[in-house]
Formats: C-alpha cells, structure tokens, sequence
C-alpha cells in the first residue's frame, strides 16, 4: 500500500489534510506522521530529515577523501589530473542531485501536498527518462571534448593524461549515476530519506573497498592507477541504481517507480524548476572549472595545491545538500498546501543552521590551513598554494551556506530566479575579475584568491536579500503569505 493517502483514499477538504493522514487508511496515515511535514516544530523536522543524508553524505565524502590520499601516492602529476576531472564529475553530482532532483523532489513534495497522489507516482518515470537523456549527455560530452577542456584548463603532459584515463572511465556510469540520483530524489520528496541513505551508505562502503584495490592492485586485480579510482566509482554507480530499482518496484517504496504514461506537463513540472536549478549548477561548477584554469595559469603545483584545499569547499556540500533537501521537502510540500508562512519559517531556519555550520568550518580553516593540506601533501609549494586560498576564501563560507540554503527553500518553493542571479553573479565576478586580474595585470595567485572571496560574498548576499526583501518568491505568494499570516 502507498505511504501518501490518494482521493479515493482520503475524505478531507484540505490538501494539508490530505497529507497528513486525517480519516486516512493506518498505514498511509502512519507513514505520512513519521515525515510530517505540515506542522510540529520545524527546526526538529529538518534536522530528522536532515541528519540521515548528513550521516550517509559524511561518510561518501570522507571515501572521496580517502580516495585522494590513495591518488597522492601516484604523484603529483596523478593528483593534478584527477583535480582537472573533479570540477566536471562534481557538475554531475550536483546537476542530478541538486539541480535536475531538486527539481524532482520539489515536484513530487508540490503533489503530495496538495493531494495528487497519481501525479506523484508518474513523476518518478519521468524523472528516470530525465535521467537517461542528461547521463548519455555527459558521457559523450566527456569523451569528445574532455582533452581539450582538460588542456584549457591547464593540463600538460603526464597530468593531461592522467584527467582523460580517469574521465573515461568515471564518465561509463553516467546514465546509471544519473538515474539512480534522481530515484534517491524521488524518495526524498516524499520525505523518505532512510532508503537513499542506506544505499549512498553501502555503495560509499564498497567504493573505499574497491578503491585501493583498483588504484594499485592485488593478487590476480592490476595495478589501474588513476583509472582504478574511477572504476570503484562506475560500480558504485551501477550497484546504487539497481538496489533502488529494486526498492521502488515492490510493494515497501512510499512511492513506486511503476508504468504511467509520459506527459509534457509532468516534464514541465519538474524541468521548471530544475532546469534554471541546473543552469545554476552548471554555473556553479563553470565557476570552479574557470578558476582551476586561472590557477593553472601559475604552476601544476598551484593547481595541485588550490585542488587540495577547495576539496574542503565540496567538504560543506553533505552538510548543506542534507539541510537544503529537507528544506525542498517541506518547504514544496507546505507550498502545495498552501502554508506559505510556514514555508518562509523553513527557509530562514534552514539558512540559519546552515550558516552556523559552515561558518564554524570556514573559520577553524582560515586559522588553522596547514592542518588541512598537511593531510594530503608535503610538498611546499602545494601546501603553500592551498593555505593561501583558505586563509582568505574560508571565512565566506557562512555567506556560502546561507546562500545555498536558500537556494534548495527556493527549489520547494517553485522559485528560482534570485538564487540564478545569484550563481550568474558569482560566475562573472571570478571570469571578468579573476581573468582581467590573471591575464591583463599579470597578478598574484593571492589576489586571484581575494576575486574568488568577494563572488562567494555577492553569491550569499543577493540570496539573503532577494529573501528578506520579499522579491525572490513573488509578489503574489508573499502577499499569500501576509494574508495567512493575518489570519493566524
């Protein structure tokens, strides 16, 4: 039986009601208490949906780390050429788990709240056709142009090498990757996090497991090198997407990848929201791409070094990806039934969490570098390179965290234009500032750092203000919200 009450199910005026559970079958009207999304406390409902990803996200990004101190043992050359692939393989990961399933869940959250139970269930085919089309994208944009994004981006000999072994063969699993994270964003939207959880938590597992063992051999296993970094994370890849599958055909999922037939306005609906999500991932990540090229235009051990230390950027991304998936959940699911005071008092408490975290983070980084790059490197240079980027980046990263936050409220909400602007924003500020800086005045790596600081403080600031403001969700849904909030 399905976990979210349907019309037939349900005898209630009130889509809120409806997602509650009142006058509801027992087990749909259990499953819908468990999530309860449209009252309670809210800082307590975000942390409950929040602390599995957190946990579960923890552990995968820690296996990324881990699989760049195995890396750092083939050399300076292997290390630069994986952190060339990262800025694109991380476009794909935030693409199809914040972008396109952002898009997904805000979706799927605005139908369970407003009742329509069906719309829910047929969401979750689109979504995986949505996957196949963007993962096969990927795949044959790597293979036919990443040489010559890597070379732009200043790769040279061994490490060039190195970033076209390893993009090959990580970019196989696009398509399974891509589907298997729009299905765990499915789940999420209906505020089932445990299920995504428990398979993100056995995959990152075998992932550390098959990593050293591909990188440098064992028994009748080769040595792969940087090619057996990234076949440990084809499979986990390919094994996510068939234990979901797997999940969402039987009888257990609260909703259910299951035949429907394929509608544009279904399309729309997610692709709404996640399309302009996606934009802004890809300008997200083309901002990192165009600094990467910027540092390579000082040394390899300065691309190696700023690689290491902005590791520690993608470090925020569990925590501010596990309370902004939350937020998308219950800030769509209250949009859809109309609670849109409650709606704003989820963004603002999300941000505020967010920047209490990431803010503590960035300060301990920006006092305390050399403990974080000594993890990875000796050398000088290297470490030298990456202090000077956390010295001066890191005590952004409240602004950082509160502009994301607000970026996955805005997801629920339907609302993306603000937090586009936003990532528009921080994008010209590195490629105009940090390329007339690096090109025309011949500058300093540290002044290229300083660029990088003032777009992560624009990047938050143009969130916060499109927010308090009252602009970044509509006229129309604040005065909904003032109106609600007078009648309470």
């Amino acid at each position: 039986m399905s976990a979210l009450p349907s019309r037939e199910d349900v005898n209630t005026s009130t889509p809120a009601a409806a997602l509650r559970g009142e006058n509801a079958p027992p087990a749909a009207r259990s499953a819908s208490v468990r999530s309860a999304p449209l009252d309670g406390p809210i800082t307590r409902r975000l942390l409950g949906l929040a602390w599995p990803v957190l946990a579960v996200l923890t552990l995968q990004t820690f296996v990324g780390v881990a699989e760049t101190y195995f890396v750092s043992y083939l050399g300076t050359d292997a290390v630069a050429g994986v952190t060339l692939v990262f800025p694109v393989f991380m476009l794909m990961v935030m693409m199809s788990n914040g972008g396109i399933g952002g898009g997904v869940s805000s979706a799927i959250a605005r139908a369970a709240g407003a009742g329509r139970h069906r719309d829910a269930e047929a969401l979750v085919l689109h979504a995986a056709v949505i996957g196949v089309l963007f993962g096969a994208l990927f795949t044959l944009g790597v293979w036919a142009g990443g040489p010559a994004l890597f070379r732009g981006m200043g790769g040279r000999d061994a490490a060039l090498g190195n970033a076209t072994l390893y993009a090959n063969v990580l970019f196989l699993s696009a398509v399974p990757g891509w589907v298997a994270n729009l299905l765990a964003a499915a789940l999420r939207g209906v505020g089932n996090v445990r299920v995504p959880a428990i398979v993100t938590a056995g995959g990152a597992l075998l992932t550390l497991a098959l990593s050293p063992l591909f990188i440098f051999g064992w028994g009748p296993v080769p040595s792969m090198g940087v090619g057996g970094a990234a076949l440990a994370v084809t499979c986990f890849n390919v094994g996510s997407l068939i234990a979901l599958v797997l999940y969402m055909r039987s009888a257990r999922s609260p909703i259910r990848l299951a035949p429907a037939k394929l509608e544009w306005r279904l399309f729309k609906d997610i692709l709404r929201v996640g399309l302009l999500s996606a934009v802004g991932t890809v300008l997200a990540n083309l901002t990192v791409i165009v600094t990467t090229g910027l540092v390579g235009a000082y040394s390899v051990d300065a691309i190696a070094g700023y690689g290491l230390a902005s590791r520690l950027d993608y470090l925020l991304i569990p925590l501010l990806f596990a309370l902004g998936t939350a937020s998308v959940t219950m800030v769509g699911t209250n949009v859809g039934a109309g609670q849109h005071v409650r709606a704003r008092r989820i963004a603002w408490t999300g941000a505020l969490l967010s920047v209490l975290a990431t803010g503590a983070i960035g300060m301990a980084a920006a006092l305390y570098p050399g403990a974080w790059m000594h993890i990875f490197s000796n050398d000088l240079n290297v470490v030298g390179a990456g202090s000077a980027y956390l010295t001066r980046v890191a005590p952004l990263y409240a602004l950082f965290g509160a502009g994301m936050a607000l970026y996955f409220a805005s997801q629920g909400a339907g609302k993306m234009a603000w937090p586009f602007a936003a990532s528009l924003v921080r994008f010209a500020v590195v490629m105009i500032a940090g390329g007339y800086w690096v090109h025309e005045v011949s500058g300093s790596l540290n002044g290229l750092y300083w660029a990088i600081a003032a777009s992560y403080l624009l990047f938050g600031g143009i969130n916060l203000y499109g927010m308090a403001s009252g602009r970044g969700w509509g006229r129309r849904q604040a005065r909904h919200a003032a109106a609600e909030g007078a009648s309470a």
